[in-house]
């Protein structure tokens, strides 16, 4: 490809009447509508939706890009081309990035808290109704395809994106992220779809897009390709985004096995697949990605532009008909959607946060605090007159070295401004309702902050760490002197608070000598009113961890071995050497041994297990029975609430398989939230359905010698509790 301007076929003729085109007749399936468009496109206009600047915009015809030379690797040239303009009556896209906002859309949208918040509430309905606001927020901006959720196995609590991500166990985050999404395209007055992303086992930032994730077939079956494929059961899935890294050393943007075979295939998801930025590689590099199963490149044309592609099928790697199915599974799915049946708006709206969607960013950010401790000093009691607020992320103005408590609004997000409600603020108006005064100390100076909480009836000292795509943290204990600052505080005053604000699990040095733990996450813009309800009591805290807590570093999985964090090089060094262009190589040697499952395993206490959380008040479970039939599994049990206050909880079921399945520990089966009045019992059923337990592949295991999914023979134990660390237990046989 040499450098100049290139002309790609002939404009078509001048725009039809859109009721007479044949894929705009509502009455044909979306099948049948995309076979139609692409009888009536040329190649060209085919091949225009294999790039996203030129699929998205119907009406462009002249693209500059960067295009790769052969040799040497990584260089590239300028190129300009025009192309005809795609076919009638096909709609403007936009896509956007949207953790838990939508980015680039400048002020005037909610931040919702992230979405390590929305998972460990364990509440598929709020994660429909996170999916609907965001949906209807995109599209008033006029965007019509968010690029999340996310997807990770929190394999190691220093990836700096843990917080954009769903939790550890495949089942949980599989079926939040499927209800999320059936959110985002709920409104069909307003289409808008989901991708998952990021697949798959892209999981650190450490050199994502040059590194080799090595895992054995068993392991990217249950633990990584699992909650995609759970997603795409239960969501309403659109498009996935395949990830930077390799695989096995094949890149996951052109590896058949991933893309051909597993997702397409086994898994059977019939929508798009398209790069992450900057994830596409070689069209030739070693089987043609476009055969293998990639549909389109992020952002502009650069290894896939029509030329190379045109090049390949003159050669005869490539067909016509591969550009055709691709074609066909971008089309389909938009005209599934609604996107060629509704107009996109003309302009955006300059601000679509409603009071509808701060309500419920502050429920999200109530209900996914989890409280991790509590030695009767919450909540708050009308007798507390005196309250020490400590820390830098209680307050918003003036900010302390750069940090206040927008920056713990959401993770280090590029394109997504937040101002928070401070929790200072927020605080001190509730405490005034009850007569009480609050001092406030940034942490700068410990001594002060030390001062401040000694004069105190009780000091509730905020704690916090930064994360953020493009670097993993070098650890994950407090940025800031947290620690420090919380032990200074918690010397100075027994009754202690520490309400953290981390991305994931955080270590805790000091925890027996503070009376209390609020973890609070990343809790977007109302933040503070949030944690002053949770404070008080006004609501009681229910979240329940998603992620294993661990006591030590060096108690995680990947601790100890470059191997397997942050992998090595071919000369056994963890640093990329100057000039170094070799792919970094990341061993999975701990298997299906991946949070909870890994202290189970090897028999380490965590500091908080997987769905441990605390409330205000305390539950009793019995009356354990387990009854497998064809048709059902059922688990009843009887709950009491032993307290003095009504509250919630989120029962927890696991099983644990026969011995020839040879899994590590028990897995998660299945939970329900109950909501019990002081002193109330009552009867709970879990009930999965034989669909359920064969698409979820509850009781299932990977045979990776038959290549299937197997059920074992033998007894399977059942255990219910408040947590990982269940009590009550029963057995059920498959003969």
């Amino acid at each position: 490809m040499a450098p100049g301007v290139h002309v790609l076929g002939a404009a078509p003729a001048a725009g039809a009447d859109c009721a007479a085109v044949p894929w705009m007749d509502r009455s044909k399936s979306p099948e049948r509508r995309a076979r139609a468009l692409l009888a009536a496109s040329s190649l060209d206009q085919k091949l225009r939706w294999l790039d996203e600047h030129s699929a998205n915009d119907p009406a462009r015809t002249t693209f500059t890009t960067a295009a790769p030379r052969e040799l040497p690797p990584g260089e590239f040239v300028p190129i300009t081309f025009t192309m005809p303009p795609q076919v009638e009556c096909t709609p403007t896209i936009q896509y956007t990035d949207a953790p838990s906002a939508i980015a680039g859309a400048g002020a005037g949208v909610t931040v919702f808290p992230a979405n390590v918040s929305l998972s460990s509430s364990w509440d598929r309905a709020l994660a429909y109704d996170k999916g609907v606001a965001m949906g209807h927020e995109a599209w008033r901006k006029q965007r019509n395809v968010l690029l999340g959720p996310g997807l990770a196995s929190g394999r190691d609590p220093r990836s700096g994106r843990t917080s954009e991500y769903l939790g550890e166990d495949p089942v949980l985050s599989g079926l939040m992220a499927g209800a999320y999404s059936k959110g985002v395209g709920a409104n069909p007055a307003e289409p808008v779809q989901s991708q998952l992303k990021h697949y798959v086992a892209n999981e650190q930032e450490t050199d994502r897009n040059n590194s080799s994730s090595n895992v054995d077939g068993r392991t990217l079956r249950e633990i990584y390709t699992l909650p995609f494929e759970i997603a795409i059961d239960r969501g309403d899935v659109g498009s996935v985004m395949c990830s930077f890294n390799q695989v096995n050393h094949g890149w996951a943007c052109g590896d058949d096995q991933l893309l051909g075979r597993i997702l397409k295939r086994e898994i059977g998801f019939g929508g798009w697949v398209v790069t992450d930025f900057g994830a596409r590689h070689y069209l030739t590099d070693p089987v043609p990605s476009l055969k293998a199963g990639l549909d389109q490149e992020l952002n502009a044309w650069r290894y896939w532009t029509p030329m190379a592609i045109k090049e390949q099928i003159a050669q005869g790697r490539l067909s016509v008909r591969d550009v055709d199915e691709a074609a066909y599974r971008i089309v389909r799915a938009h005209i599934a959607a609604g996107l060629f049946d509704v107009p996109r708006l003309s302009a955006p709206d300059a601000d679509v946060s409603t009071p509808q969607s701060e309500a419920l960013a502050r429920r999200l950010a109530e209900q996914g605090s989890v409280l991790l401790k509590n030695s009767g000093v919450l909540p708050l009691s009308p007798s507390v007159k005196k309250i020490a607020v400590i820390g830098p992320t209680a307050a918003v103005t003036p900010a302390t070295g750069d940090i206040d408590a927008s920056s713990v609004c959401l993770h280090t997000a590029p394109n997504i401004p937040c101002t928070a409600k401070a929790p200072l603020d927020a605080i001190t108006a509730r405490a005034q309702a009850n007569g009480a005064t609050v001092t406030y100390a940034d942490g700068s100076d410990p001594a002060a902050a030390a001062a401040a909480a000694a004069a105190a009836d009780v000091a509730v000292v905020f704690g916090y760490y930064r994360e953020g795509e493009f670097a993993d943290r070098p650890g994950i204990s407090l940025d800031g002197g947290g620690d420090a600052l919380v032990a200074a505080v918690a010397a100075a005053n027994p009754q202690t608070v520490a309400v953290l604000q981390t991305g994931g699990p955080v270590l805790m040095p000091w925890i027996d000598a503070v009376k209390g733990v609020l973890e609070v996450w990343y809790a977007g813009e109302e933040m503070g009113p949030a944690i002053a309800s949770l404070l008080w009591g006004d609501v009681a805290p229910s979240g329940k961890l998603t992620h294993s807590f661990p006591k030590s570093e060096s108690d995680l999985p990947t601790a100890g071995d470059p191997e397997r964090y942050p992998g090595t090089f071919s000369d056994g060094s963890v640093v990329r050497p100057p000039g170094n262009t070799e792919p970094r190589q990341v061993t999975y040697k701990e298997g299906l041994e991946v949070g909870y499952r890994w202290y189970a395993a090897r028999g380490i206490e965590p500091l908080f297990p997987f769905g441990h959380g605390l409330t205000y008040t305390t539950f009793a479970y019995d009356r354990l029975q387990v009854s497998y039939g064809a048709k059902e599994l059922r688990v009843r049990f009887r709950l009491t609430n032993t307290g003095s206050r009504a509250g919630t909880e989120t029962a927890q079921v696991y099983v644990e398989l026969p011995r020839a399945a040879n899994e590590p520990s028990k897995r998660l089966l299945g939970w329900q939230k109950v909501t019990l009045a002081p002193g109330e019992s009552r009867s709970v059923q879990v009930t999965v359905s034989a669909d359920d337990l064969a698409d979820l592949h509850l009781l299932q295991y990977w045979n990776a010698g038959a290549g299937k999914w197997a059920t074992a023979r033998g007894g399977y134990d059942v255990t219910v509790g408040t947590s990982f660390d269940t009590a009550l237990k029963d057995r059920f046989t498959i003969r």
